[in-house]
């Protein structure tokens, strides 16, 4: 494909995820967030085929990059997930009327 059409391609979407993502409202941060993380593990993937696909050592270098930087993208993403929900969580009460 062309560089130029590429480059349009990638300003786009750019574009685009900057307005959905400036319109999401505060309440559905946490499940996006899950969904982003859900795509990241499909990154895992399409870096695991590239870094073992054995053509070129640039591939399973930059194969290698790209599944360590989603491994961390993942694991991250659902630590802030899970700190996010556990916010919400209702906080036990004992007999005496305190919180324990």
């Amino acid at each position: 494909m062309d560089a130029v059409f590429l480059a349009l391609i990638l300003m786009l979407s750019i574009f685009l995820g900057f307005e959905l993502i400036s319109k999401v409202p505060a309440t559905l941060h946490t499940p996006l967030m899950s969904g982003a993380n859900a795509i990241s593990g499909i990154t895992i993937v399409g870096a695991l085929i590239s870094a073992g696909s054995g053509t070129d050592m640039l591939a399973t270098i930059l194969g290698a990059a790209a599944v360590m930087f989603a491994t961390i993208n993942v694991v991250g993403g659902y630590m802030v997930t899970n700190r996010m929900l556990s916010m919400f969580k209702k906080k036990d009460v004992d007999q005496s009327g305190g919180k324990s």
